[in-house]
């Protein structure tokens, strides 16, 4: 199988050496692969996701990829004491990705693994796997390929909530109770009688992201989570959603609307596509209102003016991420199914 050798790659966030630029043209090769719906979070498989971490969070330790043309996997290297070696997913805070990807994921694997017993003799390196569906085929496959010679520990889990954007929003939203659509319909008038304009943004330069990032973070700064500072606005959670609107401004798959009235911004959301508009999964990220404006259910507006547009350019999945604790049941009016990921931590047996 023709792989790229296993490349380590040392400040990926920057210039143009050879092994950037090969790291670079990998890049649509991982998003292609990344967007399979049978991820459970397509969105933060990819590139976009797992650089805007690695870039803000992580830019010390080195990437390594290796690709053949259906698998891929990405590690990043973390040294720690007494020898001992782990490699994790490039985004390894949440844990919302996987690190191998394709229908040749496990041989992506494999290869890998010859590779860093190689490169690390004197120890065990220890393989971090998040993003794994525990009834999926890639768990089926790694415990049949690797179950023999190296062991499984599960470190985690957690669910992520997904829509089916069949039929349109008309279709989408006969999913919904009645309750909820009722809901939906009189909070559109009342805003619409207050004055509020919803705006779709798609920043065409670095400048235009960049301002429009601002934007949302005066926002933030007068909503519940800006004035609690639990927020995005809040490093460095900051840094990393501004590496991430840049990354899908410059792709073309940002897709982010802001709330005003009088001139005045009092609300946005924003999140990025997988895959090319027609077909593509959508993740949210982040939205936010200001606090004075919580009677005018700004929150769920800004999710349908977001399914309008999403059905509107044929997007077929509506993806909001994690489902735990109390705070995120609000999901629960918005999505259809939750699919569980596993993080799991495979040592070879002695």
């Amino acid at each position: 199988m023709p792989f790229i050798t296993l490349t380590p790659v040392q400040g990926a966030q920057g210039g143009e050496g050879p092994e950037i630029r090969s790291f670079r043209a990998c890049l649509p090769h991982w998003e292609r692969l990344a967007a399979a719906p049978a991820q459970a979070d397509p969105f933060c498989c990819g590139p976009e996701w797992q650089l805007a971490f690695h870039e803000t969070l992580t830019p010390d330790k080195r990437l390594f990829y290796l690709a053949s043309p259906d698998g891929l996997a990405v590690f990043s290297e973390f040294l720690a004491d007494r020898g001992r070696v782990f490699l994790a997913p490039a985004e390894n805070g949440w844990l919302f990705g996987c690190p191998v990807l394709g229908p040749d994921a496990c041989e992506a694997l494999a290869a890998s693994l010859e590779v860093f017993d190689a490169a690390y003799p004197n120890a065990v390196p220890h393989i971090i796997l998040s993003g794994i569906r525990p009834a999926g085929p890639l768990a089926a496959g790694l415990l049949h390929r690797f179950g023999g010679d190296y062991a499984f520990f599960r470190h985690g889990s957690s669910a992520q909530c997904v829509a089916s954007l069949e039929g349109g929003l008309e279709g989408y939203l006969s999913r919904r109770s009645a309750n909820h659509r009722a809901k939906l319909r009189k909070a559109r008038r009342r805003a619409a009688e207050a004055g509020v304009v919803f705006t779709r943004e798609l920043p065409a330069t670095a400048e235009e992201a960049a301002a429009l990032y601002a934007r949302m973070l005066a926002v933030e700064a007068r909503s519940w989570k800006g004035l609690g500072q639990c927020g995005m606005a809040e490093p460095p959670a900051r840094e990393f959603y501004a590496a991430l609107v840049q990354k899908l401004a410059a792709s073309g798959k940002l897709r982010a609307i802001m709330a005003s009235r009088d001139g005045e911004d009092i609300g946005f959301i924003f999140g990025g596509l997988t895959g090319a508009p027609a077909g593509a999964t959508y993740r949210g990220q982040q939205f936010s209102y200001a606090a004075a404006e919580r009677r005018l259910s700004l929150g769920n507006l800004l999710q349908l003016e977001t399914l309008q547009w999403l059905c509107e350019e044929g997007v077929r999945r509506y993806d909001m991420g994690p489902v735990t604790g109390p705070r995120m049941d609000y999901k629960r009016h918005w999505t259809e199914e939750d699919l569980e990921i596993q993080t799991w931590v495979m040592v070879r047996k002695p």
